[in-house]
């Protein structure tokens, strides 16, 4: 299963030719897709008008649906950041070290585009979708 950061489906919505929405693109609909409850939020409050906030809501939503935190993830969670703060990584977004944990302890790729990730990918192990395959 993938976990698809914000960071993609915003660039899928916005037409943004990057690997990883055309990578979306081509695959939705054939991969097993999951999409997170704080990663959903982040996506549909993007949108200005209903019209896209209910088209987007209605097409995520045939899609599976993960809770991303409870106490014991965010405490994980918090462990994982302080791990890489200790390597010199440091991530900017709370969010992000809860999307990256839950991956990790779910076995999950994710696919995503934002920088954040990457010391999870390079110190902890998280499996990283290659949009080049």
């Amino acid at each position: 299963m993938i976990l698809v950061d914000s960071s993609v489906w915003i660039d899928f919505f916005r037409n943004q030719p990057t690997s990883q929405a055309q990578w979306l693109d081509h695959r939705l609909g054939v991969e097993e897709l999951v999409v997170g409850d704080l990663i959903l939020a982040e996506v549909l409050r993007g949108f200005k008008d209903d019209r896209g906030f209910n088209e987007t809501r209605r097409m995520l939503g045939r899609l599976r649906q993960i809770s991303l935190c409870g106490e014991d993830l965010a405490v994980q969670a918090a462990r994982n950041f302080r791990k890489l703060r200790a390597q010199g990584v440091t991530v900017r977004g709370t969010v992000n070290v809860i999307i990256a944990t839950r991956c990790l302890e779910d076995g999950l790729q994710l696919l995503h585009s934002d920088r954040d990730f990457d010391g999870f990918e390079e110190h902890l192990g998280l499996r990283v979708v290659d949009c080049r395959a």
